[in-house]
């Protein structure tokens, strides 16, 4: 890619070792991004590590509290500030898929606490990095990633589908009270992916019908050049 719009800009992503995530770092390094990644797994962290050395690995699992703050740390020690916050690590729930009625308490409060607590704690943590950069002249993007099951009910994605529901209502509301920070939030949908998490959901699915990550990851780099990268100064003449 050569969009150099995009060079410096300094982006953190949740889930980022897999799927979607995974796309994000390899095409916004590529980019010449400045990009922090975060997952739960050491052993992804190192391998998505040796295949983008540039990239800022954290570990770090972000449905639990007490990990929110230390993760925050790392990624404004890792870029020095941020413009972009995608909030992309998920969770379904239940595995295999539920009924609600048949979905345990445990695996509804995973799905919330990964989907919606978990993006609320860190861009609140990373809110004063934000404003700070917009204090700067650049333009701070959250970006959520929901799903078509916010708004559609359907049956056997209801912790996911619940949770990604209230995640898309938060970025509305985010997106009203912090614009006179100078702070944008946008929810998307990415479509149906081929990732592992669509996987899990579905096991038989046809998966040349599923959109592939790296054209979801396109689309949302799409996104963040119209509202968050810096235009290149122009070089100067000889």
């Amino acid at each position: 890619m050569a969009n150099t719009s995009l060079r410096g800009l300094r982006i953190a992503i949740t889930g980022g070792t897999s799927g979607l995530g995974l796309a994000l770092v390899r095409r916004l390094v590529e980019a010449g991004a400045d990009v922090a990644f975060i997952a739960r797994r050491r052993s992804g962290i190192e391998r998505v590590g040796q295949q983008y050395p540039d990239a800022h690995g954290i570990v770090g699992d972000v449905s639990q509290k007490d990990e929110i703050h230390p993760i925050a740390i790392q990624v404004l020690g890792a870029l020095g500030g941020l413009d972009v916050l995608v909030n992309n690590a998920s969770s379904l729930g239940p595995v295999p898929l539920a009924l609600l009625a048949d979905t345990e308490c445990e695996d509804l409060d995973r799905a919330f606490a990964t989907n919606v607590l978990g993006p609320f704690r860190l861009t609140r943590a990373l809110l004063g990095s934000l404003a700070a950069t917009a204090r700067e002249g650049g333009v701070p993007l959250v970006v959520n990633i929901s799903s078509d099951a916010a708004v559609t009910p359907y049956a056997g994605w209801g912790a996911y589908g619940a949770s990604k529901a209230a995640l898309a209502h938060l970025s509305r509301i985010w997106d009203v009270e912090l614009a006179a920070e100078g702070i944008r939030t946008v929810s998307i949908d990415p479509g149906d992916m081929d990732t592992p998490l669509h996987e899990l959901a579905v096991p038989d699915a046809d998966r040349s019908s599923l959109k592939s990550p790296d054209q979801a990851a396109a689309e949302i780099i799409e996104l963040i050049v119209a509202r968050a990268a810096r235009t290149p100064e122009p070089e100067a003449t000889r």
